[in-house]
């Protein structure tokens, strides 16, 4: 390589003799020269034997060797040849006699050495795989500035007919480097052997040139995509695998178990160590939650590590950069104030700010992206971590808990008409959440001020004691100015110490909540030995000896001394009353409870059916399916055997039909077939049946367990644990366990235990009504059974067999419909009720919206005050500029005293207009919200159930909680600071045109780019935003999903499936996230490139004008230009985050236009109290259909049901029973003819008036979180007294009395900690509680012993003996005590007369009764 310049000697500004300014040491340029001429030769061999080691740990594969790369080589070549040439030139003059200095010899060497380093870099990069290098880059760069000085030199001094050698080896040297460094701006072509695998939408950034990269160059595709079209799914670039899930999350879990297993061990070598004593104290350290944190955060440390170092090397490098604009600025204002100053220092001055400004912006935009990612993929490996756990985190603020439980029990709710008791309880919470909101956002608003202040307050110490103290305390645009620039800088990290401080305290919290619920117990998998291979016939598939369980280690046991053997094949019947322990002894075998003693093996793969059936959020061939491959004919035949085909009929699109979130579109009866189904299709050794023929009528029930549980059915050779109330199927069971309070009464075969007259006798005893003698309960079924099995007796006409069903037919829309397509994809993984998500940028209604909630007036108060204060800001600037210009006398100025009273009293000014501008900022937002989150939840509130059904729960509560959060926290904040950057970028503008009007023409150019940039970015931001928002709520749904099923994904040993799917979904949003962290970074790095040449606009404006301004007003523009970097580039980005950030506006207003319920309140209601008085109701050719698309479920049913009567409502599964009770309730609205009650329309009547009057026992058992007395008298309109009585009338005062509290015991979710059963009782007891005169009893009892529903009939009937009484049941004994029973056949009343009448008439009636074995 050529010599970089001649040595610093010679006449002008290159002789050593002349004197050099002593205050300007960085403005000589031999001294620049001879920086440029080592720096880069350091830089390389530095940093590059770093990146060697680098490239060489990550291969990404080679690549061939393309134009680019033969292009390179060549020139360095060239390079090479010409510093050997340039050595050879000086030793041959030396040679020749000619004295060379020593620099002749030496630099070319460095640089000749330097170059093939560099050479041999490339080819390293090529083997490894590296497309683009920026070491490179930043090498070429500093060796163009080194040769850019050199040329000068050259050029300065003259000389070229002396030693043209010289001269032209220097010059082509440059061309050579310039063109190396054009070069090494473009990216080579991907390797030809990637070491990862294709991807079909693969992200830019790998292809990218280094340029492009640190510019975020590479995502303009993508913005100018969005920009032109609203993006969609298909547009985001597939995931990169070190931003995969499975990647993460493996990644911290292994992290996470080390540091977790070194902490374990450390604490128990200090508990070795240590006395009896001191062992206590640590064992009682070791519960702290707070010990819990450090091995999380060691874990975090050791897997991200190297990305947090690197982004904080980005920050300090920045900060460098940062702090040396102020002394820049220094000597520029002293090029300004010295008339006698060279022009090319001015400019070199100019130049070297706006470098120093934009490797600030470079480095700093690193470091926020560096950081940014890694925030990225620490939420993903965290949520992995949690949904691996196999639960949720307990700890829930309380407004999102109840707004969960309230949603996932909206029929319940809107059964009883308790919508607005719940609401006012969200309100309650909502209420003290917003005053909370109000005062932190008040001590925020003082904290910020305080801290936004202090760049004023500090200059007006500093100011007050230099005048009073220094002896020339003049005032000079160069103290004035300066030290204002260093304190604005200062003020960036001051400013954003109060949200560092807030952000330390949440992730304080967060780390502390995660640490606890991450070191929670598990469920301990040795407390069942597993054996996954099958039973050979005649060996015990399962074995309990001696056990004891317990629900946790530290309650009391629930079952004691299990002593259990069952063979290979048998089917085992668990009978007992409520609470006995039944569905506790399946999870025993499941390993799910605590083992305090004993032990239990089994053997075989295990499949499970809980009471309270599971279903996912999916179609019905994927919930039956379960993770496992289709296989059609044996889905068919599982579907023909649980009965499920005639309902897949029925369905609007078969198989493939989405049932719903937690299946609300099913009945419990289906839900609960389907969930049989999943296990059946399992084909597993050991099935553990937690009472599933409960919910289902007798003619359904009895085809179900012929077909597929008992002696012939489909699981005919397993082991069958069947949990069941039905005493009926007991002669059918090979074995029978009996338990009471938690233990073993009595086991043994049906006729054995009936011959010791034992706990068995005692519970068929009480089942039997006193008029039969107990005689149909002891009886096994006869004539009702049918030899194929199937329901009724044989296949209906019409209905083809079930290999045709498997193809669609051609010409037949309706058979296509109901085969279903078992191999259609397409309609598989359609969502129900997914979540639209709408295109293009936000509507500008959205925003009148969100200030109409803040108010009109209050807007117009806040543009107010924000203009007086920034009106202060610009005056107390200003001010400080004349302060600087007036006369100096015997080196003071004599109106300081006044400057310096003036100047605070304009800070103090702008302090107090700052302050009240933010506090009312904020108190509009929360007003906003307020009023926004109450029309969410009326919205919510008002939906039918309809709504419920098909909108996943969780796209419903992320409004409540994630849009909420960003309503209540970032439009108010976001607000504030685009209103705070907008008003002091009219300040700035001003400022610089005031004192260099030449800039304006720098500036309008740059506003119409910036407003340009805010167009490309916010249409792609926007659409982003809400693509993650939609991702988002899926991740939730699928973990809230996860958690309620965990024990049947346990049971099915489905955990990895599942977790494959989680990182699915947070690969899907992760997929949306990335897309705009990089966009963001992409908008700050160009808009930061923008600010700063509005800083080279003015600052070159003030050299060319310098003879006709004075210091300080150079001083006050260029140090306003300075910040209008940040004010231009956040204002911007305040502006396009307030935009995306008001999508959450627009989603919280997307369910204000979807259909409604009726009103809840009539102002002029046709029933006038005491309505109803009577309780008779009329249905007259009443008709409803489920959605308007589908036929009608219920048509044509005409019947009169007098005051005071007790009719019965039967029917097969599916016939329209419960259609009836949710007709009555008007859940649905009549589609045909109508109710009436007492003479009154009932849809003349407001829906809480109805339902506040008729009383319902539904289905499905829920409680909400609270105590168990605001669960029976939500309303608290009833004493304690009456709540014991009802609790004494269904027999749950004993167990009441026993809980921790009594009627204070807080319930869990759902109840979780009572049995099905006895949240069934506890429903009923809160019905006991209501006034009313009509009431539905809808299967009330199904989870319920005989012998203890016999007692609760009875105790019916005398509680309610003057109201009107709908009893909707399964289990017609139940109804023979009815003075009428109403019989639904396909949603219309097929018959209908007293009990004896219809058993006479030998109709549908009576063949149910032969099903059930009462006749």
């Amino acid at each position: 390589m050529a010599v970089p310049g001649e040595p610093c000697t010679g006449p002008g500004v290159w002789n050593q003799t002349e004197p050099e300014p002593t205050n300007a040491p960085l403005l000589n340029l031999c001294f620049l020269r001879t920086l440029g001429v080592w720096v880069p030769p350091m830089y390389l061999w530095i940093l590059g034997s770093i990146y060697l080691v680098y490239v060489h740990r990550h291969d990404r594969g080679y690549l061939r060797m393309s134009p680019l790369f033969k292009t390179k080589m060549g020139l360095g070549s060239i390079l090479i040849v010409l510093g050997v040439s340039s050595v050879a030139a000086s030793l041959w003059k030396i040679q020749q006699g000619t004295p060379q200095a020593p620099e002749f010899l030496i630099h070319p060497t460095v640089w000749l050495t330097t170059t093939s380093f560099a050479l041999f870099i490339m080819h390293v990069e090529r083997k490894k795989g590296v497309q683009a290098s920026g070491v490179l880059f930043g090498y070429w760069l500093l060796c163009c500035l080194s040769l850019v000085l050199s040329v000068a030199q050259q050029a300065l001094r003259g000389g070229f007919q002396k030693d043209p050698f010289r001269h032209l080896s220097t010059y082509l040297g440059l061309t050579l480097v310039l063109v190396q460094f054009v070069l090494s701006c473009l990216a080579d072509q991907p390797p030809f052997f990637p070491k990862d695998p294709p991807q079909t939408n693969p992200c830019p950034e790998a292809g990218a040139s280094f340029p492009s990269r640190v510019m975020f160059w590479w995502v303009s595709g993508l913005v100018w995509r969005g920009y032109k079209k609203p993006l969609e799914p298909k547009d985001l670039w597939a995931l990169g695998k070190e931003n995969s899930s499975e990647e993460l999350v493996s990644q911290l879990e292994r992290a996470w178990t080390r540091s977790r297993a070194r902490y374990t061990q450390a604490a128990a070598f200090r508990w070795k160590g240590g006395s009896r004593a001191e062992a206590q104290e640590a064992e009682a350290f070791l519960q702290e939650e707070g010990s819990k944190r450090g091995p999380l955060l060691a874990a975090m440390w050791r897997v991200y590590r190297s990305a947090f170092l690197l982004g904080t090397l980005s920050l300090l490098i920045g900060d460098i950069f940062r702090f040396t604009v102020p002394k820049l600025l220094s000597l520029f204002l002293e090029f300004i104030g010295d008339p006698k100053a060279p022009v090319w220092k001015g400019y070199l001055l100019v130049v070297l700010m706006f470098l120093c400004a934009c490797l600030q912006t470079l480095f700093e935009q690193q470091h926020v992206y560096r950081l940014k990612l890694l925030q990225m993929r620490l939420r993903a490996a965290i949520i992995g971590l949690v949904n691996r756990k196999g639960q949720q985190m307990e700890q829930k603020d309380a407004r999102s808990r109840l707004c969960s439980a309230i949603l996932r029990s909206a029929r319940v709710i809107k059964f009883h008409g308790w919508e607005e008791a719940f609401l006012e309880r969200v309100l309650r919470i909502r209420s003290q959440e917003l005053s909370a909101l109000r005062t932190s956002s008040l001590l925020f608003c003082v904290s910020l001020v305080a801290f936004h202040m202090s760049t004023f307050l500090v200059a007006l110490v500093v100011f007050t004691v230099h005048t009073l103290v220094a002896e020339e305390n003049a005032m000079s645009a160069e103290k004035a100015f300066v030290s204002l620039t260093v304190l604005h800088i200062l003020n960036k990290a001051q400013a954003l110490l109060p949200f560092s401080i807030h952000a330390v305290i949440q992730a304080r919290v967060s780390l502390d909540r995660l640490a606890a619920f991450l070191c929670l117990g598990e469920v301990d998998p040795g407390a069942v030995d597993l054996c996954l291979s099958r039973c050979p016939a005649g060996e015990d598939c399962i074995t309990v000896c001696r056990g004891t369980f317990a629900w946790s280690p530290e309650s009391p046991p629930c079952l004691q001394r299990i002593s259990l053997a069952v063979p290979q094949g048998c089917l085992l019947a668990v009978i007992g009353p409520v609470g006995a322990g039944k569905s506790s002894l399946l999870s025993a075998l499941l390993g799910e409870l605590s083992k305090v003693e004993g032990s239990v093996s089994t053997k075989g793969p295990v499949a499970y059916v809980p009471q309270e059936a599971w279903v996912q959020n999916a179609s019905v061939v994927e919930n039956v399916c379960f993770q496992q491959e289709l296989d059609p004919p044996w889905l068919d035949r599982v579907l023909e055997a649980c009965a499920l085909w005639p309902d897949v009929d029925r369905m609007p699109k078969g198989v493939h039909t989405q049932v719903g979130e937690q299946g609300m579109s099913l009945s419990g009866g289906q839900k609960q077939r389907l969930s049989l189904a999943r296990a059946v299709y399992r084909k597993a050794a050991l099935y553990l049946l937690d009472d599933p023929l409960a919910a289902l009528d007798a003619r359904v029930g009895q085809h179900v367990f012929h077909q597929v549980i008992g002696p012939s059915g489909l699981l005919q050779g397993t082991t069958r644990v069947l949990v069941t109330h039905a005493l009926h199927l007991l002669p059918q069971a090979d074995q029978i366990v009996v338990l009471v309070d938690g233990a073993i009464a009595e086991m043994g075969s049906y006729q054995d235990l009936l011959h010791r007259k034992g706990v068995l006798v005692d519970l068929l005893s009480q089942a039997r009504k006193p008029e039969d003698g107990g005689k149909r309960e002891m009886d096994p079924p006869s004539c009702a059974e049918d030899p194929t099995g199937s329901p009724g007796g044989e296949r209906p006409e019409g209905r083809p067999k079930r290999s045709v069903r498997l193809v669609p037919e051609e010409h037949s829309t309706s058979e296509a419909q109901k085969a279903g397509a078992f191999n259609d994809p397409e309609e598989a993984r359609r969502p129900a009720g997914g979540a639209r998500v709408p295109y293009g940028r936000v509507k500008g209604a959205m925003y009148l919206t969100y200030l109409r909630a803040v108010g009109g007036p209050l807007c117009l108060y806040v543009l107010f005050l924000f203009l007086c204060q920034q009106v202060a800001s610009f005056c107390r600037s200003y001010w400080l500029s004349l302060w600087a210009d007036d006369p100096v006398v015997d080196g003071r100025q004599p109106h300081a005293a006044l400057r310096g009273w003036v100047f605070g009293l304009l800070g103090c000014l702008q302090a107090a207009g700052l302050l009240a501008s933010m506090a009312v900022v904020f108190l509009g937002g929360a007003r906003a919200s307020s009023l926004l989150f109450r029309g969410l939840l009326w919205d919510v509130a008002r939906s039918p159930v309809s709504f419920f059904e098909q909108t996943p729960v969780g796209n419903v509560l992320n409004r409540f909680s994630k849009e909420t959060d960003m309503v209540d926290v970032d439009i108010p904040d976001k607000l504030r600071s685009l209103l705070t950057h907008a008003f002091g970028l009219l300040e700035v503008i001003l400022v610089v045109a005031a004192a260099t009007p030449m800039a304006m023409l720098a500036v309008l150019p740059l506003l119409i780019l910036y407003a340009g940039f805010q167009s490309l970015y916010v249409a792609s931001s926007c659409q982003l935003r809400r693509l993650e928002s939609a991702c988002h709520s899926a991740v939730c749904s699928h973990v809230a999903e996860t958690f309620q099923g965990s024990t049947v994904v346990r049971a099915f040993r489905a955990q990895g499936s599942f977790v494959a799917q989680s990182n699915a979904h947070v690969d899907e949003s992760q997929r949306a996230s990335f897309p705009r962290l990089v966009a963001d970074r992409w908008l700050a790095a160009n808009l930061e490139f923008l600010g700063n040449s509005l800083v080279l606009a003015a600052a070159t404006c003030a050299v060319l004008s310098r003879a006709h301004l004075s210091a300080s007003l150079v001083g006050f523009s260029v140090s306003t230009a300075l910040q209008v970097t940040q004010t231009l580039q956040w204002a911007v980005r305040t502006w396009t985050e307030l935009e995306s950030s008001v999508v959450s506006v627009e989603r919280m207003k997307d369910y204000a236009q979807t259909p409604k319920e009726a009103p809840w309140k009539l102002p002029t209601c046709a029933a006038q109290p005491p309505w109803p008085h009577a309780g008779q109701v009329e249905f007259r050719d009443f008709g409803l259909r489920y959605r308007p698309e589908l036929p009608l479920a219920v048509r044509g049913v005409s019947v009169r049901i007098h005051a005071g009567e007790k009719v019965g409502i039967v029917g097969r599964t599916g016939a329209g029973k419960s259609s009836l009770a949710g007709g009555l309730l008007r859940l649905l609205e009549a589609a045909e003819g109508g109710i009436w009650i007492d003479g009154v329309p009932i849809d003349r009547v407001g829906l809480h008036t109805l339902r506040s009057r008729v009383a319902i026992i539904p289905q499905d058992p829920i409680l909400f979180p609270g105590s168990l007395r605001m669960n029976l008298d939500l309303l608290q309109q009833h004493s304690d007294e009456a709540i014991w009585a009802a609790l004494e009338t269904v027999e749950l005062k004993a167990l009441v009395a026993s809980l921790p509290g009594q009627l204070q015991y807080q319930c869990a979710d759902q109840g979780d900690g009572l049995s099905v059963g006895q949240k069934q009782l506890l429903c009923l007891a809160r019905t006991l509680l209501r006034d009313t005169r009509i009431l539905i009893l809808d299967e009330a009892t199904a989870a319920v012993d005989p012998g203890t529903e016999r007692r609760i009939q009875a105790a019916l009937g005398s509680w309610f003996s003057q109201c009107t009484v709908l009893l909707i049941t399964h289990r017609l004994q139940s109804v023979l005590g009815c003075a009428r029973v109403l019989v639904m056949d396909k949603g219309q009343v097929a018959e209908s007369g007293s009990p004896a009448q219809l058993l006479a008439q030998k109709g549908l009636f009576y063949r149910l009764a032969q099903e059930s074995g009462l006749v």
